[in-house]
């Protein structure tokens, strides 16, 4: 598959398709914070170390304080029966105020949330590298979850740590934007900015322009639920719920 960078609004209806069509393949499952050795937490040692940006460990997985956090959701991204990406979030409330992002911008987030704004925090973004080659369009196919959960969640934001090379795709896609300066994360050796994105403000542009990006409630219920399914049986339903929104456009 070939999906490069949508560029007007025939290229963009093209990508968008591309993308529908490509997660009839894809799959997501939730990770189970009692799965010590999970996959999900090889592959982000396995991608970590690839760009020398954690220390080795023997037991080769990468898990931290903040996958046990009962506002935590972790989950794999296959693509044909393989694990190609995974994506962490948390959901950040003034009742649950704990994340990532919280433990680094305490002074720019809790204001927020004193006055009762909540947001979603993803992270750990990681990728096989052999399918990262082969699917370029990954990182759309893996931030469809943080779409998701902005979705099933009620919360204001969505805030993103982001490494400054990849600062220009969070603002095109999703309009983010910088809301707390450069700083370091945990033992990551590279540094991290915060970006924001106003969720009632951005969704029906980024859900006109990314299609795929759209999913049907019980999608959501399925992934986020208390009670989480067998999900690596669970197809994406952004097909589906792309052409309930039409109807509702058209009448």
């Amino acid at each position: 598959m070939n999906a490069g960078k949508p560029a007007g609004n025939s290229t963009s209806s093209q990508f968008a398709n591309t993308l529908i069509d490509l997660l009839d393949q894809v799959r997501y499952r939730r990770v189970s914070v009692d799965e010590q050795f999970d996959p999900v937490y090889r592959l982000r040692y396995e991608a970590y170390r690839r760009e020398d940006f954690i220390p080795v460990n023997s037991q080769q997985v990468t898990r931290d304080q903040f996958d046990e956090l009962p506002n935590c959701y972790c989950f794999g991204v296959y693509i044909g029966g393989r694990l190609a990406s995974s994506l962490r979030f948390h959901v950040v409330t003034p009742e649950q105020p704990y994340s990532p992002c919280m433990s680094v911008w305490p002074d720019v987030l809790q204001p927020l949330l004193d006055n009762g704004k909540s947001f979603i925090d993803p992270g750990r973004f990681t990728t096989d590298f052999e399918l990262s080659l082969a699917y370029p369009a990954l990182p759309y196919l893996t931030l469809r979850i943080a779409a998701m959960a902005c979705e099933h969640f009620p919360v204001r934001y969505c805030m993103s740590a982001v490494r400054p090379e990849h600062t220009a795709f969070y603002r095109r896609v999703f309009n983010a934007r910088p809301l707390g300066d450069e700083r370091t994360y945990a033992d990551l050796a590279f540094p991290m900015q915060l970006f924001t994105a106003d969720v009632p403000v951005i969704r029906d542009r980024v859900m006109d322009r990314y299609p795929f990006f759209l999913s049907l409630p019980e999608e959501r219920a399925a992934l986020f639920g208390s009670s989480p399914t067998d999900l690596v049986a669970i197809a994406p339903s952004a097909r589906q719920a792309q052409r309930l929104e039409l109807m509702e456009k058209v009448g």
